[in-house]
């Protein structure tokens, strides 16, 4: 790591609406460091690196790289400059192909005519030096998860990037993926190049950054290096507190299987292109997690519960009744709820206001003689608004424009409102700061309490095994094994012993 500043962020404010997101925000950052640039959804993190990129203008403040005052009014000019911002959404062209999205923009051209041949020759050799060994011919759309995001680390090195900005590069990676991209992110750090790493993910940022930042509420709070500083003393100054019992797990909840407690929902030998006569049992008041690697089959199965993925072969049961679900109508109807995986994609309408995502699955109920009636609306919201904590300027705010915890927030407020029995909770942490997590885990705690069960999924295992009363772990489209809290010790290794497919089949 350099000695001599590469970037300087001085002074950084910005408003939306009236709204002050960053307040005097001071920012810093060396050649071939990596720094984690942390804090609550809503901290302001993103508003500074979109500053940084080019996509908004400061209100005031001034940028200097290498110790130069700069302008950047646009991505053009930030990418101009050597800044190159990879967000958590991939933000690929799928349907052309890598050579096409490493030189779009800047295609190289011989005599007039962009040079496909030079350009696909030169993409080869960016991708291999970042150990990616593929055609530069084949469609992006047909890559994996972390394939796609080393074709974005390689536009960027081949555009001579001196700044790279990664925000959740881990969220969709399994351990294996991360531990290569964090080589791969060694190598940059090697060859000078400077990363700006934002993740909720607190493990990661003591194993790879050099400093760390934290804002919080729009202020720069404290930059460290990371050998300076611990765990909770990170966490108290991301929200202002210390965190007690941070999983909430409700103590004393019996969950074996010589409790008393009601079995709400039964899976028998579900089958279908996915999945392989899984069978389970739900409990009422019980947190049931699952845990397994990507491709396992946990999404596919609570797909299929919730009548999203037609079932080949089996049943499912509720309340000893066995259902007809065919459709995702048929399982709310039976108070089934599902917390999809991406909330962008499946779980919100972005383009609508918050008051309009919380109650649309409860239009039957708020509508009066052919309008919304707004005094029972603002009954429901303000319940929810209150238990989840949702931060928002007011009910009309687009969500869009609400931190990623806050739009989890208003999914979460979205089924709650149903009143489900049984709700399934696909990921429902992912991307989202400590603060909001915990926020979370007190949540669940509250509705099982209540006698809601609850079905997680969840690739984050110290979250599987502190907040599950029961732990069904899955391989191949198969549940290999149930563990219970109450009867089985359980470790992360015991965990992944069953989920890479280290056993041997066993009845449960």
């Amino acid at each position: 790591m350099s000695d001599c500043h590469l970037l300087k962020m001085n002074h950084m404010y910005k408003s939306f609406d009236g709204v002050c997101v960053l307040e005097d925000v001071q920012f810093d950052l060396y050649a071939g460091e990596i720094h984690a640039l942390i804090g609550e959804n809503g901290a302001g993190k993103s508003t500074l690196v979109k500053i940084l990129g080019g996509i908004h203008r400061p209100d005031s403040g001034v940028i200097e790289l290498d110790g130069v005052p700069v302008d950047i009014p646009n991505p053009k000019v930030a990418f101009e400059n050597g800044i190159s911002l990879i967000h958590q959404e991939i933000s690929l062209f799928p349907e052309l192909s890598v050579a096409e999205n490493i030189y779009v923009g800047r295609e190289m051209q011989t005599r007039g005519f962009i040079n496909w041949k030079k350009a696909k020759s030169e993409a080869k050799a960016h991708m291999l030096t970042m150990g990616l060994d593929i055609s530069p011919d084949i469609k992006v759309k047909d890559l994996s998860i972390s394939q796609q995001q080393l074709v974005e680390i390689t536009r960027s090195v081949s555009a001579d990037a001196k700044i790279i900005v990664m925000d959740e590069p881990t969220s969709s990676l399994t351990d294996a993926e991360i531990e290569y991209l964090f080589e791969q992110i060694k190598m940059l750090k090697q060859k000078n190049v400077a990363i700006i790493y934002i993740s909720h993910k607190m493990d990661e940022i003591f194993k790879i950054c050099d400093r760390v930042t934290v804002l919080r509420d729009g202020k720069h709070i404290v930059t460290k290096t990371t050998s300076e500083i611990d765990y909770p003393t990170l966490i108290r100054h991301m929200v202002g507190r210390d965190i007690v019992n941070f999983y909430h797990k409700r103590e004393g909840h019996e969950s074996d299987e010589s409790n008393d407690g009601d079995i709400v929902l039964e899976a028998k030998n579900i089958s279908n292109k996915h999945l392989k006569n899984v069978s389970f049992s739900l409990k009422q008041g019980e947190v049931l997690g699952f845990a397994g690697l990507v491709g396992a089959g946990r999404t596919e199965l609570a797909r299929a519960i919730f009548g999203i993925d037609r079932i080949a072969e089996g049943s499912i049961s509720l309340g000893g009744k066995e259902l007809a679900v065919n459709s995702a109508e048929d399982a709310i109807r039976q108070g089934i709820a599902l917390v999809p995986e991406n909330r962008k994609l499946s779980g919100l309408y972005l383009d609508q206001s918050v008051s309009f995502n919380i109650t649309i699955t409860i239009l039957n109920q708020i509508i009066s003689r052919l309008s919304i009636n707004r005094k029972k609306e603002n009954n429901v919201i303000s319940g929810f608004e209150e238990k989840l904590k949702i931060k928002m300027r007011n009910r009309s705010q687009i969500v869009r424009t609400l931190s990623g915890g806050n739009q989890q927030k208003v999914v979460i407020a979205k089924w709650l409102v149903t009143e489900p029995r049984i709700l399934i909770m696909d990921e429902p942490t992912r991307g989202i700061d400590v603060g909001a997590k915990s926020e979370i885990y007190s949540l669940m705690k509250e509705i099982t309490g209540s006698g809601v069960s609850i079905m997680m999924i969840s690739s984050e295992l110290p979250e599987i095994i502190n907040m599950s009363d029961r732990i069904a772990i899955m391989c191949g489209g198969r549940l290999v094994k149930i563990v219970d809290q109450k009867k089985d010790e359980i470790t992360q290794e015991i965990i992944m012993h069953y989920a890479t497919g280290e056993y041997s089949y066993e009845k449960h």
